[in-house]
This record gives structure tokens, sequence and C-alpha cells, in this order.
């Protein structure tokens, strides 16, 4: 397995000196090594991984350097219109690393939201023209496989990809914190709402722990999984999903629970849900700060005002809630407008060490989803 302090002075020494993408998993213990040796205006978590290439570019044609970006496979699909319409060497021919995560590789056990991706991100990349190594776990053959990353990217003017495995790394802990003073937990946050939403409203909860977290505590409390579409992979798109429930379910309450780093993702997706969902769409987004599920690595989400942005674009009831006190003061103000609504509650990072995971495929999450949409008798329109 590779040292990610060694990885990292390797690219330092091929001149690589910025840094810019998505936490992984499979990357973790890098994303983790950068983070705590590299200043903030070196390392930029973007929004997303579309975002993250624009940067990059963008460095380039400021400094005629080379930057690295990050990302998880499952990326590529939000990098693919930069990557073939920005730095494409058919148009401004513009260099970079990316280091990718290869989730769902085949013949690894992984989750379902990764098998697809991880079966086509080679050829993904080959379609795109874009020449790559799979990352060797032996020091001395990744020296040589960055350098000709590095190399072959800037010798063609054009991105180079180097895929790493998911346990290629060593294990790094992350030593930079996201400062936070919140005492509300996330798990108990989703905790209250469930317990306070009413038997017929409908639950759509962003990829991740908070999906996991939801289906446990039904688990614990003896309830069923059906009013719950627990979203797994499309992050970002949570919300977007719960609007389409919402035009269409017109006389049924949508509870979008969602993540900071989901909300940054897409979060042009608001206006549109905004100007379109009708009273009945409720829109809360758990903030910790942190790409938690993917290493701890800050969002920005402590530092923008996310009732602010949801205000100003459109929707008519707008509150924050950083504490106990002002959760259940506001979450009946919220849940019961009659207009639409935003809530964004800060919590602490962490989960539990044993979180599990749902037992239910994504395929019968989805059939007992629609199959209790039309035996509620729910009009759909």
């Amino acid at each position: 397995m590779l040292n990610p302090k060694e990885v990292y002075e390797l690219l330092r020494a091929e001149g690589i000196e910025f840094f810019v993408g998505v936490p992984d998993s499979s990357l973790k213990s890098f994303c983790a090594y950068v983070a705590d040796n590299t200043s903030d205006d070196k390392n930029i978590i973007a929004a997303n991984e579309g975002n993250a290439v624009a940067i990059a570019a963008g460095y380039h044609l400021a400094t005629g350097k080379t930057g690295l970006v990050y990302m998880q496979n499952s990326g590529i699909g939000n990098a693919i219109n930069p990557l073939v319409s920005l730095a494409d060497k058919h148009v401004y021919s513009i260099p970079m690393i990316l280091l990718i995560g290869w989730r769902g590789e085949p013949g690894i056990k992984d989750e379902p939201q990764h098998i697809k991706q991880g079966m086509i991100t080679t050829q993904m990349l080959e379609t795109l023209g874009i020449n790559y190594e799979i990352l060797s776990k032996e020091i001395d053959h990744a020296r040589f496989q960055i350098n000709k990353a590095r190399v072959k990217a800037e010798k063609d003017n054009e991105p180079f990809a180097l895929i790493a495995r998911t346990d290629s790394f060593e294990r790094y802990e992350m030593k930079k914190k996201v400062a936070c003073s919140c005492t509300l937990i996330r798990e108990e946050v989703l905790e209250y709402i469930l317990k306070n939403l009413n038997s017929g409203e409908i639950v759509v909860s962003t990829t991740g722990k908070t999906s996991r977290e939801i289906y446990e505590i039904r688990e614990r409390n003896g309830e069923g999984h059906e009013k719950d579409f627990l979203v797994v992979g499309s992050m970002g798109h949570a919300s977007s999903i719960a609007l389409g429930m919402n035009l269409a379910l017109k006389g049924r309450k949508i509870v979008c629970i969602d993540g900071d780093g989901a909300f940054l993702m897409h979060m042009g997706a608001i206006a549109v849900i905004a100007s379109h969902s009708k009273g009945n769409f409720k829109y809360i987004v758990i903030n910790n700060g942190s790409h938690e599920s993917v290493g701890g690595q800050p969002t920005v989400g402590f530092d923008i005002d996310m009732p602010g942005i949801a205000s100003a674009a459109g929707f008519r009831k707008c509150y924050r809630a950083g504490d106990k006190v002002e959760l259940e003061r506001h979450f009946v103000d919220f849940i019961g407008s009659s207009d639409n609504a935003f809530l964004e509650i800060r919590v602490r990072p962490g989960s539990r060490a044993d979180l599990g995971r749902p037992k239910n495929t994504p395929e019968e999450n989805k059939r007992l989803f629609m199959s209790y949409i039309r035996e509620s008798g729910q009009e759909v329109t």
C-alpha cells in the first residue's frame, strides 16, 4: 500500500502544488494528508467534480502550471462537460492530472450504486480520449507513473488520469478538524424529525449516512420503510427527485432531507425547486460542515447563509436551527406551513461506529415505495 505522505511528496517533486476536487472514500487518506499539509488556497474542496476541473483549468491559465484534480469515479459524470469542452486538446488543451478513486471495481464487492460506474470507469476514460494508468501500490512503480502522468499531460497539453483502487493508500487520519460548536447530533435530529411527521408524509433522503441512519431508526422503532425513498449515489439530486414527486403527488407532503455537501454539489437546483414546488414541499438540510462519509474534509456549509440562499431563490418560509430549543421551535412552523419551506439544521460531525447499511436493495426500496403510493390511493397528476 502507498503511504499518503510519500505520494504527496512525489507529486510536489514533480511540481504539482495545486490540488482541487471532491473527496472520495478510496482517496480519503491521501485527501486528508493533502488537507493537513497544504494551504487552503492550494487545496480547494469543490462543490462538484466539474467545478474542480474548471478551477484547475483556471489555475493553469493564470500560472502555466499543472494542477491535480481528485474525485471518485462517480464524479467523472459531473466532470465530462469541462473535460471535453474546456480541457480537451481539441478546445483549450489544458494539462492536469486526474486522481480517480475506483469504487465498484469489477470483482471487488461494493455497494450497488458503485457497480455500474466501476464497470465502465476505464471505458469512459477511453471514450473521452484520456490516457490513464492504474496506480500501483508499490511506491517505486507509482513514482514512475506519477512522473509519466505529469510529463504526458504537459507534453500533450491534456488531462492524464491515475486510477487508485480502494485499498491503495495506508490509513491516515486528518488532524485538521471542522470547527464546530454545535450540540445537535444528526441521528438524534433524524429521530426527532421522523417522530414528528404525520403518518402520510413521504421522506426523500440523501445518499450517505443520513439514509443509513433513517433506515436504522425505522428498524429500531419497528416501523416500515415504505414511506422513505433512500437515495444511494446520485449525490446532490435528492431534492430534484423530491420535486418530481411533489409535482405529481399534489396532495401529499414531501419532506426532503439533504446534507450540506449534497446541497452544495448542485445548488442551482434550489431555484427551480423554489419556483415550481407546491406548499407541501419541505426541504431540510442537515449541515455538519463536512464530507463526513469520505473522511471528514470540510465543506463551506458553515460559511454560507443557507436560509438566505433559499429565501432569495423563492422559498416562502426559511429557518435555521442550531440547538434543540431552536429545532423544536422552528420545526412546528416549518412542517405546518402552507407554503414551501426550508430548514437548515446545524449539527456536529460524527456517527456511530456500528452504523449499518440498509438490508433492502435499491430496487426493493423502489418497489416498496411505489407500491405504497399506489395502495394509499394518492391522486397522481
